[in-house]
């Protein structure tokens, strides 16, 4: 273990020499990749420092058990035991900190909301849904960008495409990819009766061009004319893009944003993320498919999470958890259920002897 710290330490200190090079900062890209690297370590590294300090200590309370002074001995005796469980405290942590991330876990992400079944209920729960993550998003000091928004007739949205970016945006976002399903009385509803809605949400990291390993031969591109439905902006211009990959048929296109350039980037970013699927499944994956084992294919038709109003009840059906919080869950507090979804894939992972 210590090996394995002192190994990410040295990585640490590279990234933060190379960060403050000049050529390095003229580069925002390179800049912002090594930035992202560079903080993801940083936990890591403090521990390493923590680890290595309580190593020391116990190699020197050891020795003080050969001295000569009874008294001495007692004293180390303490030192020992009492160092041996700090030992053992800060590996158990750090065991959890050394399991290999998944690759993508570090990238920002384009985030989608669909109203599903339920008519304009679910418009209004799509909505909610919105306002709930949005929160979130501003308490991770996370930024966004609306690249698409179709409103419900009576509020909410029938659909809304927005990009997310941040520190480790993907590893916390995507346990939400699935179905969503709210039990309520709506507003509507003159006779008190409970309604079953439900909204999907779409989670996909944002790949850049140079993390795609496509040959251009293999990508034929397509631009179209996209037009909205009636009352809403029709594009004069070639803003929709397709693309498809030749050698597979996998067909990726967005018509999301009126920006083609923006459409270009959404349609890469899903296109990578079906041929990669593609790949996982043809593969068999280990890793990859305990982790979706654990909290769903992110297929639109998995029931991830039922928010229901008059039991005040969260339950996400993929670990069994159900919190009684749902008034201050739907105001943006979720880090909890994130965390305990993290906790219970590191679990799996452990238990499948990925962990260091």
């Amino acid at each position: 273990m210590l090996n394995k710290l002192e190994a990410i330490h040295a990585r640490f200190l590279d990234i933060q020499e190379k960060l403050s090079d000049p050529e390095t900062v003229s580069d925002m890209k390179k800049f912002s990749k090594l930035n992202k690297e560079y903080k993801g370590l940083q936990e890591l590294s403090d521990y390493y420092h923590k680890y290595k300090g309580v190593l020391d200590n116990l190699a020197s309370s050891n020795e003080m058990l050969k001295d000569d002074d009874e008294e001495m001995r007692e004293m180390a005796k303490m030192e020992v035991s009492s160092l041996t469980k700090e030992k053992d405290k800060l590996e158990e942590v750090i065991k959890i900190l050394l399991i290999p991330k998944d690759p993508e876990d570090s990238k920002d992400v384009v985030f989608e909301i669909r109203s599903g079944t339920g008519g304009d209920e679910a418009s209004i729960f799509a909505g909610d849904l919105y306002r709930m993550y949005n929160k979130f998003f501003e308490t991770m000091g996370w930024k966004t960008e609306v690249i698409s928004e179709n409103e419900g007739t009576v509020g909410g949205y029938n659909k809304i495409v927005i990009e997310v970016y941040g520190n480790d945006v993907f590893g916390k976002l995507k346990f939400e990819s699935g179905a969503h399903r709210v039990q309520r009385v709506p507003k509507t509803e003159s006779q008190g009766r409970v309604h079953t809605s439900a909204a999907t949400v779409v989670v996909m990291p944002k790949f850049e061009e140079e993390d795609i390993d496509i040959k251009k031969d293999d990508l034929r591109t397509d631009t179209f004319r996209a037009s909205g439905a009636g009352g809403q902006h029709v594009n004069k211009t070639e803003s929709g893009v397709r693309f498809t990959h030749i050698p597979t048929g996998i067909v990726s296109e967005s018509t999301d944003s009126r920006s083609q350039h923006k459409n270009r980037e959404i349609a890469l970013s899903r296109l990578y993320t079906k041929i990669m699927e593609s790949q996982r499944e043809k593969n068999h994956n280990e890793q990859m498919q305990k982790r979706k084992s654990l909290v769903g294919s992110g297929d639109r038709s998995d029931k991830v999470r039922t928010y229901n109003y008059p039991q005040n009840r969260v339950t996400d059906h993929r670990i069994n958890l159900t919190l009684y919080s749902l008034d201050k869950i739907i105001e943006g507090n979720i880090k909890e259920i994130i965390e305990a979804l993290q906790v219970a894939e590191n679990a799996e992972k452990m238990k499948a002897g990925d962990a260091v």
